[in-house]
């Protein structure tokens, strides 16, 4: 399966920038999963049979809330794709439910840049993209939203 935006390029138009939502979508399936090593480890460490059984219960759920946080978010981030080509901007996020959102470059109002201090550290943040006449669209959790608004701007 190939890219959205392989899929729709017309005739004379180049991709300039690409990104992806931020791997910042992993942080509750990594938390999951260091509490689930952790709660194994402890079911070592106990010597009381209840307690391992229920430090070894607990780790077997953890995991597979941690497993299951892991896949979606790799599928997140596996079907979201945002674009920029010398015509206009795409967002596509979905894989059967897919929702689209473009806008030519001659009709973007603003781009404004939402970045917490995590964001800021971390290099991920959301952008609300306006048009004129056409509303706006909020693309949230992106990697590098910075250098996305620039090559939206900077023509």
């Amino acid at each position: 399966m190939g890219r959205y935006i392989d899929d729709i390029l017309q005739p004379g138009e180049k991709v300039l920038y690409s990104t992806n939502a931020h791997w910042v979508f992993y942080w509750p399936a990594i938390v999951a999963w260091i509490v689930a090593v952790a709660l194994l480890i402890a079911s070592r460490i106990v010597t009381v049979d209840s307690l391992t059984l229920a430090c070894l219960a607990s780790a077997a759920v953890v995991a597979i809330a941690a497993l299951y946080w892991s896949a979606t978010a790799w599928f997140h981030r596996w079907t979201t794709e945002t674009d920029v080509t010398n015509l206009r901007v795409v967002h596509k996020t979905g894989f059967i439910k897919r929702r689209t959102f473009e806008m030519s470059l001659d009709k973007v109002e603003s781009v404004d840049v939402n970045q917490s201090i995590l964001g800021r550290i971390l290099n991920y943040g959301d952008v609300t993209i306006r048009g004129v006449g056409e509303g706006f669209e909020n693309i949230r959790t992106i990697a590098s939203p910075l250098a996305f608004r620039s090559s939206i701007t900077a023509r």
